[in-house]
């Protein structure tokens, strides 16, 4: 008995003399950095550390102490908070909370071996061999949870032996945010998943692809945010996704993923209704997304989700509320002086500068005389006609007008311009004939066109004031007025003032005792003659 007292006790002693081993002081030192320079201030935790509070100093250095169980330490600075994996037997851990590398040099981690995965089998390095093996094979299993701990050998002792590492954490990170229970879970998953995209841009480079696909991930699994966010913790959240993704932007240029340009103008949108950037930067950015799309569509018009991609960025511009004249005026001025010569800048600064309703402004002008010099094509005419409009020189409009209508072989254009020129000759000649002559030829290339439909019947009207001398045939001309009103109510942008007007106009059809006297009646097929010529159903 006194024996296995004895033995019991020496090995309780063994026992806590392991335990204590394995609990030793662990010290670690590094450098936290930011925009590639040593970040001042930022809060510096550790799992199982006796101390609450360390901060880095000017010099963005700091020690810390936990002990040999210590699974991972924290980074917080005012914008945000990282919290990474500590590797295992480290001691020096450097960090860069933006994956931007230091000025003047990388900050390397202590105890990494940087050899590639050939080079590794080559020098028969057993424990990555090992380690490696059992990690592709629970990870083809889906076994997630007992990947983690070869991968996470690799990933923090050999950071550059194959991209796999970073491809396969992500996936499983992104697995690990979607089943997680609860937000400090997700939150957590989400830390480490972004570091995982920093640490790829470390040790393999192609930071602007990356970025990308970092901004991406975090606003995926921000958004949409939760109903109690305030405005600013949206904004925050808003702001670090776009500058990710205006960092992939600017860095991949033609090369940028599609979904990337879209958010970039997503965030740009939303940052600038929360007053968190200038409308300046929104039109920059859509002239940047735009060219990018215009140059993808020129190295290969079929790129799978092109047209997508470029419906979505104008759908989003146009109602950013930042596609005003002043905003384009104040980006397009300078722009003008110094792209004088270049006639797809020009064509594409008034197409813009029009759709902004900026054609009564001084550059519009000068850009639209510029084109015409250039290319003296329809659609340059057509603005010079548009310039003359506003500068009430009629004859001159009228002149460039036909020209723009002979020459354009587009017919979504030529469209426009035959309903332009018609409202054109309505306002300034009330020549009520020729404004419907041209109102019909919109139409011939497009029935729906519900402006059109609407002149057509505002011409009608107008005409029954001096139709004909018989009241009968007067209130005739309104039956087929109203007719186009109508058609103009199907179209969304027409749909109310349609509705209005055919309510309005009804109520001057002609007198169903009159109509009966001179044997009209009711559904009677009826044609209301003169220059109008048009047939129309009795009604009353």
């Amino acid at each position: 008995m006194k024996t296995f007292v004895r033995k019991s006790i020496l090995f309780a002693l063994v026992v806590v003399g392991l335990v204590m081993s394995t609990n030793a002081q662990r010290v670690i030192r590094g450098t936290v950095y930011r925009e590639g320079k040593p970040a001042a201030g930022v809060h510096v935790e550790m799992h199982r550390s006796s101390q609450n509070m360390v901060y880095t100093g000017f010099d963005g250095k700091y020690e810390i102490t936990g002990d040999d169980k210590s699974k991972w330490i924290r980074f917080t600075s005012v914008e945000e908070s990282k919290r990474v994996d500590l590797p295992a037997n480290v001691t020096t851990f450097d960090f860069l909370m933006d994956g931007v590398e230091p000025e003047g040099g990388d900050s390397e981690e202590g105890g990494v071996n940087l050899k590639s995965a050939q080079e590794l089998v080559a020098a028969n390095d057993l424990d990555f061999m090992n380690n490696l093996s059992m990690y592709n094979e629970f990870y083809k299993q889906g076994d997630y949870k007992s990947t983690l701990t070869p991968w996470r050998k690799l990933y923090h002792d050999y950071p550059k032996s194959t991209l796999n590492i970073y491809h396969h954490g992500v996936n499983m990170y992104e697995s690990f945010i979607e089943k997680a229970t609860g937000k400090a879970e997700k939150a957590a998953n989400l830390d480490t998943l972004m570091s995982i995209y920093d640490r790829r841009i470390k040790y393999f480079g192609q930071k602007g692809f990356v970025m990308g696909r970092k901004g991406t991930t975090w606003l995926r699994y921000n958004l949409p945010p939760a109903d109690d966010l305030s405005n600013d913790e949206l904004a925050a959240i808003y702001r670090k996704g776009y500058d990710m993704l205006f960092t992939s932007t600017s860095e991949q240029g033609v090369e940028t993923e599609m979904p990337v340009l879209v958010l970039l103008m997503q965030t740009s949108r939303s940052l600038f209704s929360l007053g968190q950037l200038p409308k300046t930067d929104v039109v920059k950015n859509y002239e940047t997304v735009s060219n990018i799309l215009n140059q993808k569509q020129a190295k290969n018009p079929e790129e799978e989700g092109l047209a997508d991609a470029r419906a979505a960025v104008e759908s989003i511009f146009s109602a950013s509320g930042a596609a005003d004249c002043e905003a384009l005026i104040a980006i397009y001025s300078p722009q003008f002086e110094e792209n004088y010569g270049d006639l797809e800048f020009v064509q594409t600064m008034l197409r813009r500068l029009s759709r902004a309703n900026c054609d009564n402004s001084d550059l519009f002008f000068r850009a639209s005389e510029r084109m015409y010099q250039l290319e003296p094509s329809a659609e340059a005419a057509f603005n010079m006609a548009r310039m003359f409009v506003k500068k009430g020189d009629h004859n001159r409009a009228k002149e460039y007008y036909k020209q723009a209508m002979d020459q354009e072989k587009d017919n979504s254009l030529l469209e426009n311009y035959y309903y332009e020129y018609a409202v054109f000759v309505f306002a300034t000649e009330h020549n009520l004939q020729e404004a419907r002559n041209f109102a019909r030829r919109a139409l011939a290339i497009n029935p729906n066109n519900c402006k059109a439909n609407m002149l057509v019947g505002d011409l009608y009207v107008s005409a029954s004031r001096n139709f004909s001398d018989d009241n009968f045939e007067r209130t005739t001309v309104f039956w087929v007025a109203v007719d186009y009103f109508n058609k103009a109510r199907a179209g969304e942008d027409c749909m109310a003032e349609a509705t209005q007007k055919a309510n309005t106009y009804r109520n001057y059809f002609p007198n169903k005792e009159e109509a009966f006297f001179i044997g009209v009646r009711e559904g009677d097929n009826y044609t209301v003659k003169g220059w109008i010529n048009e047939t129309t159903k009795v009604r009353f």
